[in-house]
């Protein structure tokens, strides 16, 4: 058998295989990287949600002490209803999105921040245990959502860094872009939640 009348069929087969395993190797990589933003994003979105819950359990405690400021609790008890409005789906953030989405949580963040302050002035509060407990794991939360937060640009650095590069994007045209979190103004840092509550009261 003449096999060399065969032989650019065999080399024209060779090349589809290289390039279709080619291929099929850029899209599991890039299906990886995507997967590893929605984790990502699943844990903002849970450190958010511990936030949000422990914001709840904060004013229940809140609003047992006397007198205390009604407008200070109805702003934050309205900002983290906003937030709590707002959902993205993983697959398609948009930077409008997510900049309504971080603007939203910044707005709770600073409600809290001005509820927290509030507290100096009534020592039943900066007292009582609950109240404590609840402040510090607001502090520890909030150093989560800054991990959290950090982690998933990291994921999308990569993700972008991959399916924007060539020549792989000649062959990812349905993988888009994805945004990043960005600093809203004055949230360079988390929120201040920690109190001298060993402070004698001024008479």
């Amino acid at each position: 058998m003449d096999f060399k009348k065969f032989l650019p069929w065999i080399i024209g087969i060779g090349l589809v295989l290289i390039i279709a395993f080619y291929v099929m190797g850029v899209k599991n990589t890039a299906l990886r990287f995507n997967q590893a933003t929605e984790k990502e994003w699943g844990n903002v979105n849970t450190a958010y949600q511990r936030r949000n819950d422990l914001i709840g359990n904060l004013v229940k405690t809140v609003q047992g002490a006397a007198d205390f400021e009604k407008g200070t609790l109805t702003a934050v008890i309205e900002a983290r209803s906003k937030a709590t409005a707002i959902t993205i789906d993983p697959k398609n953030i948009t930077p409008d999105q997510l900049a309504k989405f971080n603007q939203a949580q910044a707005g709770v963040s600073s409600t809290l921040s001005r509820l927290l302050v509030s507290v100096e002035r009534y020592p039943e509060l900066k007292s009582n245990e609950n109240f404590l407990k609840l402040q510090d794991e607001l502090a520890s939360t909030e150093n989560q959502i800054l991990t959290a937060r950090t982690r998933f640009n990291e994921s999308v650095q990569a993700y972008n860094g991959y399916v924007l590069a060539m020549p792989q994007s000649f062959f990812l045209g349905s993988y888009k872009e994805k945004a990043y979190f960005q600093a809203v103004a004055g949230a360079e840092k988390a929120p201040d939640v920690k109190f001298d509550f060993d402070k004698k009261e001024s008479k």
